[in-house]
């Protein structure tokens, strides 16, 4: 038998730029053009961003391919579009000098970015966050995915982008609701970051929910860099980068469970506060510190109960399924303080026992 090794070089280091104002939108396509120079342009959409006006904003007149995501939301995050997607740009003659640009709420940043990762081997993808959900988390740090049959995410791959506009007028075009749950991931990035964010959005709550732009602008600057931090020490989740998930193991549970009819904040929000029973469980946190996430989420409107046509058995079930499971049970990421991620030898997933996971899901009805 005959041995090679081959060789593969290091990835070289390499940055992205977070652009955050107001009125970016209608001159992005020139500002994309210069950042990356010689590469058609191909959009990526959904209805919802469509008949807001944002993509014609974005175009402005402009005669670029572009692929409209319908029906929007989560029960178009499959495999299946992401194929029509790759076949659309194939119709539209484009090749390995294509940058795809997202435009959009989280579900489109996975879609196109997914597909943008696997077009011809692989594209650059430009994300232009229009939700306060995308706006906090998913444009930074480069995870992508679709959904499977059985679970959230199952089809993905770690794609950074060239670069990310955020504009936060887009966020007026938002009901209410949508608004209000996608903030839920900037209340985590202060939970498990932040101890003087967490105090300044019980201040300034009332200005975001105004929409301020000036605030939101800050917002969005301080869960840039709350994410950016994290995802230049770990930018494919070996271990530090874990901590993003606060909230999200048995919230990703929860809104699989609720067939999509929780948005993505709403399930997170349900998965914090069982995050935090779980530590109070665990002896790490204090009901008061809870307290105040639960006041939080109040003043935002979201859920922090289960809903009663969910049972506990099914979401106890369906985090075995979790794209971080070992053995069939996933890790937890907990914290022992605001901004202070619990760690167990130097891991920022732990353990948690099915006894302890079973009773507090029993305390979240």
């Amino acid at each position: 038998m005959l041995d090679l090794d081959i060789q593969i070089p290091a990835v070289p280091q390499r940055s992205y730029r977070v652009r955050i104002g107001s009125g970016l939108l209608g001159s992005l396509l020139d500002a994309v053009g210069a950042d990356l120079p010689k590469r058609a342009q191909f959009v990526v959409t959904d209805g919802n961003v469509a008949d807001a006006g944002l993509l014609d904003s974005l175009l402005a007149g402009r005669d670029v391919p572009t692929f409209v995501i319908d029906p929007p939301g989560e029960q178009s995050k499959h495999i299946q579009t992401v194929v029509a997607i790759i076949e659309a740009m194939e119709k539209a003659f484009l090749g390995r000098d294509t940058v795809v640009l997202a435009l959009g709420g989280g579900t489109v940043g996975d879609i196109a970015a997914f597909a943008a990762s696997i077009f011809k081997r692989g594209v650059p993808v430009v994300q232009i966050p229009t939700t306060t959900l995308a706006q906090a988390d998913s444009a930074i740090g480069g995870k992508t995915g679709v959904d499977s049959s059985v679970s959230k995410n199952a089809f993905g791959t770690f794609w950074h982008p060239a670069a990310v506009y955020v504009d936060v007028d887009t966020l007026e075009t938002l009901d209410e609701r949508e608004f209000r749950s996608g903030l839920v991931e900037s209340v985590k990035h202060a939970v498990i970051a932040d101890k003087g964010y967490v105090e300044f959005l019980e201040g300034q709550l009332d200005a975001i929910l105004a929409r301020d732009p000036a605030v939101l602008q800050t917002v969005a600057e301080k869960n840039c860099r709350i994410k950016g931090r994290v995802v230049a020490i770990d930018p494919d989740e070996k271990n530090m980068r874990r901590m993003l998930n606060y909230g999200h193991t048995i919230g990703h549970a929860v809104e699989s469970a609720s067939d999509y009819q929780l948005l993505h904040g709403e399930a997170v929000g349900i998965g914090m506060v069982g995050a935090g029973l779980i530590e109070i469980e665990m002896g790490l946190g204090r009901p008061e510190r809870l307290e105040r996430i639960r006041a939080l989420f109040e003043r935002l409107g979201v859920p922090t109960r289960i809903p009663p046509s969910i049972r506990a058995e099914q979401v106890a079930r369906l985090l075995g399924h979790d794209k971080k499971a070992i053995d069939k049970w996933p890790k937890f990421v907990l914290t022992n303080g605001f901004g202070q991620v619990y760690r167990q030898e130097g891991q920022w997933a732990v353990d948690v026992g099915r006894d302890i996971v079973e009773k507090v899901l029993g305390q979240m009805y």
